[in-house]
Order: structure tokens, then sequence, then C-alpha cells
């Protein structure tokens, strides 16, 4: 059956702050570990009143610093915005800290607008080199060799999981030629996925790190006791697109009861676009809708978000997915 990973944004709710958004992950995590989840990944992005995870080694540092067993990574890290080098540290200092448990999943976007990644003192042509920079990257994480200049220390010998995260044919094709396993952001820009999938799947090439294409996909689950209710928490994240999308990012809003009946056609159309990889509703409409996607996708694994306001409610959500997920289990 296909595994079930967590990603998380680490959610600012309004009228909360960063340490409360950072306490809830690891305590998500937590839950995740206990519940069966295999991975539980943070994601980088800047400027975004509404996220916590800006800087994702120091938060993946907390979060597996808080757990035992659940690997903890980046999905992703956004590789244009550093020196290979530097993530090599951090990741093989990660990696020292908490032995065969860090995933390092990389992706090209910037993860904020470019006058922030300006801010980040990014070069903006950076993402031309994105090749080049993942297989230096992997390099440092090899042993070293005799009379090597540049060391990654912590970094060499590590051989931290890399992953290829992307949103269009560019990660696919990369991630094939490389022979790594491939995460798509369905959760949040699904339009080019299943031309994605076999772009990379028909494309792959075996590699030391991988003998066959592995496939994770974003998707967004809103789990409930009833469809209603479901629907009602699904709601936050909605708000939350539309505002981002229409240029007023802000921290993540309560659920509004009959929140799409005040939207017009425009967004209604966007809503329906960028989150159509959401399974909304009660543990049946849950069973149905995973059951449905992983047919359809053939998805070796599940990689998890839900932006639900009151931090209970998440973690039930997650508890009823990781219930759901052993009863399709077992009918496997």
């Amino acid at each position: 059956m296909t595994a079930l990973s967590v990603l998380d944004l680490s959610p600012i709710a309004e009228g909360s702050d960063a340490s409360r958004s950072l306490a809830n992950s690891l305590d998500l995590a937590r839950h995740a570990e206990r519940l069966g989840y295999r991975r539980y990944w943070l994601a980088e992005h800047h400027n975004m009143p509404g996220i916590a995870s800006a800087a994702t080694s120091v938060v993946i540092a907390h979060v597996a610093g808080g757990t035992k067993t659940i690997r903890v990574g980046a999905g992703g890290i956004m590789l244009p915005n550093h020196a290979p080098l530097v993530i090599a540290e951090q990741f093989g200092t990660l990696a020292a800290l908490f032995p065969g448990r860090i995933d390092l999943g990389l992706g090209r976007a910037p993860g904020t607008d470019m006058m922030t990644a300006r801010a980040l003192r990014r070069n903006l042509e950076a993402g031309d080199n994105f090749p080049q920079d993942v297989v230096e990257l992997m390099g440092y994480f090899q042993p070293a060799e005799e009379g090597q200049r540049i060391r990654a220390v912590p970094g060499e010998g590590q051989k931290v999981p890399v992953w290829i995260l992307g949103s269009s044919l560019y990660g696919a094709q990369l991630a094939a030629l490389l022979g790594l396993p491939y995460a798509f952001a369905s959760h949040f820009a699904p339009a080019e996925l299943d031309h994605a999938l076999e772009v990379y799947r028909s494309r792959f090439q075996p590699s030391a790190e991988l003998d066959k294409p592995y496939v994770m996909l974003g998707l967004n689950v809103f789990a409930a006791p009833t469809d209603a209710e479901a629907r009602h928490l699904f709601t936050s994240l909605q708000q939350a697109f539309v505002n981002l999308r229409t240029g007023r990012p802000g921290r993540l809003p309560p659920p509004v009861e009959g929140y799409e009946l005040t939207l017009d056609p425009m967004a209604k159309t966007m809503l329906g676009q960028a989150l159509s990889c959401a399974v909304v509703g009660s543990p049946e409409t849950v069973r149905l809708g995973i059951d449905a996607f992983v047919r359809r996708t053939g998805a070796d694994e599940l990689m998890v978000t839900a932006q639900i306001f009151d931090h209970a409610a998440r973690v039930r959500s997650f508890e009823i997915l990781a219930d759901v997920h052993k009863s399709l289990s077992r009918a496997a």
C-alpha cells in the first residue's frame, strides 16, 4: 500500500504567532510518528506572514530533536537561494545529529517573490544552474577523495538521500536523468501532474541511489467526522489561496461558513484548478478519495498537507487519515 507522509509549512494562524506554530509542528510530528507516517517534511518559504518554516534546516532540527524514529526532511530546500556547500554542511550536520533520519528535497523555485529573492542575495539566474548545483551538492555527501580541496564537514560520507521536487516537466526530467526519487507539488500546482509522471517514469535511468522510479505526490487532505465539517475546515486554505493569488498574503484565516458562495467566478475557477488534488470529507469520503487518487496516479507515496486553522482539528484530520490508510492496507 502507498506510504503516507506529512508536509508541514508550520502555518501561523490569525491571532497566533511563530512560536506557537513551531510548537504545533513538533506536536503534530510526534502524533505523525505515533500514527505510523513515514516522513515529516518542512518547506522553505520567505516573506510569508502565514508560514514559520523559512529557516528550514533549523526547524528540521527542532522536529527531529523532539521525535525518535520518523524521517524528517525538507520539502524542500530552494537550492538557487543557497550555495550547495552550505546546504551540504547543514544537512550533513543534521544527518550527524540524527543518523538515518534526514531527507533532502531540492526545489528550483525561489520560494518567494522576486524582491525577496534579491534580499536573499540570490543570483536571479541561479535557477539556470540547478542541475549542476544538485550534482555538486550530492558530491559533497560522498566520501572525500585524497587531495580533495573542498569538503563538507560534516557532510562527506553521509550520503543524505536527495529528492527532486517539481511542479512542471523540468524537475521530472532532471529526477529521471539523475535516477533520483521525485516529489510533485500536486497539492497546489497539479496542471502538469499526469505529463510529469509519464516523463519521469519513461525516462528514468537507474542510479546508485535508486533502481526504479519512485514518486511521491502532494495531496491536500482535510478529514473530519462529517463531510460538512471537513468542507468547513477547508475554507481556511481556500481563503489563504485567494489572498495569496490576489497579492494579499497573510496568516491562516479561520474557516468561514459558506465561503464559496462569496467567490466570483474567476476565484472559483482558480481554486478549482489549484486545489483539484484535495480530498475533503468524512472517513468514508476520504477513503474513496485516497483510493481513487492512488489508483489514477500509481503514487508510491503521498505527502499529505492540511492547512487547518485549529491545531486540534488538524491533528484529528491526520488521525482519521491514518485510520483510513490502515483500512485500505488491510483491504489491499
